[in-house]
């Protein structure tokens, strides 16, 4: 089994985590698991559960969750998590491949990050933005919640000081200022559910073709029956979403039935 970071390291998570036993009960091992959002964390939890190969090797899964890259940081720098749901800059910065040897195991599709309103749609003009409320990302590495809009400000000649920036700390919550009101626009990425609360007539893109988000695997040791029992569930678990976006997962490795596996040539990445 792989190593643990000490118990104090992740003390500050235990709130925001979710735990399920495997089938043996008598194991102690642990598997830990690091992902953005509830929902999600709980989701893959209880998929990792019934698994009868992670049976066979843990005792329990507790899957944390964070909604700010300094969480991500935190579980990604010092190797806490087995399982980890990044950014691949995130990965390279933190050397994550050399230093935890982890392993990319399904990925998720190109996307397209928007300027989104309620009640209009953006334009990419100077003008535009000066008497406007703008929904950003309060961390500095999310592409379509922070980088993107403000080079587009730069771009336009737009001093930050002359905007009104209303700064959120997820994209779940952009959403809701934007409904709310509290704001006029946001930015962000376009997904399926968004249709129920706003117009895709009021969408305009800003930067397309944006990698996601990979779901990497700590390899110290040559555990193919785990890696392969965790790109099943998670790729079986993705496909099973309501969303066009999360069915277009892409798994990274070819396993066969002895559970042989090799890489694939796949580069797809999830939305930030």
């Amino acid at each position: 089994m792989q190593s643990k970071a000490p118990i104090s390291d992740i003390d500050a998570f235990i709130e925001t985590s979710y735990q399920c036993a495997t089938k043996s009960d008598l194991n102690l091992n642990e598997l830990v698991v690091y992902s953005s959002g509830k929902v999600l964390a709980e989701d893959v939890a209880k998929v990792l559960c019934s698994d009868d190969t992670i049976s066979k090797q843990y005792g329990t899964v507790t899957s944390y969750w964070g909604y700010k890259t300094s969480d991500t940081i935190e579980f990604l720098g010092k190797g806490i998590a087995d399982l980890i749901l990044a950014k691949e800059n995130l990965i390279n910065a933190f050397m994550a491949e050399s230093t935890y040897n982890y392993q990319a195991v399904v990925g998720f599709p190109n996307y397209t990050a928007y300027l989104i309103s309620s009640t209009e749609k953006p334009r990419v003009e100077k003008s535009y933005f000066l008497d406007k409320r703008i929904g950003l990302l309060d961390y500095p590495t999310s592409r379509s919640g922070h980088i993107l809009p403000k080079q587009l400000f730069k771009k336009l000649d737009i001093n930050l000081e002359n905007l009104n920036i209303v700064y959120a700390s997820s994209h779940s919550e952009l959403r809701e200022l934007l409904a709310s009101g509290q704001v006029d626009l946001i930015s962000s990425y376009w997904q399926d559910s968004d249709q129920a609360k706003f117009s895709a007539n009021y969408i305009t893109p800003i930067s397309d073709n944006i990698s996601g988000s990979r779901w990497y695997l700590k390899m110290e040791n040559e555990n193919t029956d785990l890696l392969c029992a965790v790109q099943l569930r998670l790729t079986e678990l993705a496909r099973s979403q309501n969303s066009h976006y999360f069915n277009h997962v892409e798994s990274f490795w070819e396993c066969d039935a002895e559970k042989q596996i090799k890489r694939s040539t796949g580069e797809n990445n999830a939305a930030n």
